[in-house]
């Protein structure tokens, strides 16, 4: 990677998110910039500053409000990355919309899928292309995301398909969930398990398209896994999260990959978790009293 890298977090003002802008901040140079990014002005500019001051930073961190389910407002400021910088080195795409358990998951559907599944599309399509060579823009997802988890039935809408052939289906699930045809059709009941799926298919499917050259030059495109760890999104779902790690811990392994001064050709397009890669084809579909937010 080049002098002056920029890095780009989004979901990243509490939680897993934060702890990865302060690990980048803290890894990266002085003449890095790191991009903290969310909703709230008023919760992105305090935990801007809050990081900025930590002992341990090394790099510039900026607060920039970001609303992940507008696909205009990334795209814009893609373009602002490329006009200014000449584009960006790192981005971590790790929003998501908080759901409890006792939510309905029909009436949640849309902000869960827009903040999973349809910001993860605008991402890659909005970033992909003004990743400098030698980057990296990673999708946090979770094991649920490999291809197994999901019906037989459902397979072929995830696999070696398009960017555009995921966005399809996605809309296609949504449709279903809205329509009460969804579990009928084979899509599980709990909305982490397709949106997982359909993050690390479309990770898959741009880095198809890219392979070549990005290995060519060390740029690496993937999803990562980072574990169970314990956030106020997952602790109502688990009745035991003593082995949850903390999100600094979960933030090491992913910086890790991040950082790492060489590109593993295994990793490219995958899901990793802890350095190592998850088969897309493993997995088995959940059942009725699996919890949804499995690491």
């Amino acid at each position: 990677m080049t002098a002056s890298r920029i890095a780009l977090v989004t979901g990243a003002n509490q939680g897993l998110g934060r702890a990865l802008v302060e690990g980048l901040a803290a890894r990266m140079g002085p003449d890095d910039m790191v991009l903290l990014t969310g909703r709230s002005h008023r919760r992105v500019s305090e935990a801007a500053r809050e990081v900025a001051r930590a002992a341990g930073t090394r790099s510039r961190v900026e607060g920039r409000v970001l609303d992940v389910c507008d696909r205009e407002a990334i795209a814009r400021l893609a373009g602002e990355l490329r006009t200014r910088h000449g584009g960006v080195d790192i981005v971590l795409s790790n929003a998501i919309a908080r759901l409890l358990p006792e939510d309905s998951q029909a009436e949640r559907a849309d902000e869960f899928i827009d903040v999973s599944n349809t910001a993860t599309h605008a991402i890659l399509r909005a970033f992909g292309p003004v990743l400098r060579p030698g980057g990296r823009l990673l999708v946090v997802a979770s094991t649920l995301g490999t291809l197994g988890h999901l019906d037989p039935r459902l397979h072929h809408l995830f696999d070696g398909v398009s960017l555009d052939q995921v966005e399809y289906a996605v809309e296609s699930w949504r449709g279903a969930v809205h329509s009460g045809t969804a579990e009928e059709a084979g899509w599980p009941r709990w909305l982490n398990v397709p949106s997982k799926v359909a993050q690390v298919a479309a990770v898959r499917a741009v880095a198809a398209e890219r392979r070549e050259g990005d290995l060519a030059d060390g740029t690496l495109i993937a999803s990562v896994c980072p574990g169970m760890v314990d956030t106020a999104t997952s602790r109502p779902w688990f009745s035991d999260y003593g082995h949850a790690q903390s999100p600094a811990r979960a933030a090491r392994a992913v910086l890790d990959l991040v950082l790492a001064e060489r590109v593993d050709p295994d990793h490219y397009g995958e899901l990793v978790r802890f350095g190592k890669v998850l088969p897309w084809y493993s997995g088995t579909p959940p059942t009725e009293q699996d919890r949804i937010l499995t690491p």
